[in-house]
């Protein structure tokens, strides 16, 4: 089932320009999350900045799985 799931979203970053950018966005916003928590302090703009990314994330991520889902019934066989 999984090789199933990474297989349809590689056809879908090759083929649905949407679904592409939600990915991009996605990553982009794990990058920024990323570089928030490897300091060693998080002042009170950095707590509020990884809040407000892992929000984004969580809405993104909302987003591809939706495309997924409507994709899912027409990729499998």
């Amino acid at each position: 089932m999984e090789n199933t799931q990474d297989e349809l979203r590689a056809h879908l970053m090759q083929t649905d320009e949407e679904f592409r950018r939600l990915a991009a966005e996605h990553s982009e916003c794990h990058r920024q999350l990323e570089a928030i928590e490897t300091k060693e302090h998080l002042t009170p703009l950095d707590e509020a900045e990884e809040h407000r990314l892992k929000k984004i994330k969580l809405r993104l991520k909302d987003q591809m799985n939706q495309i997924l889902a409507r994709n899912r019934a027409a990729h499998v066989h």
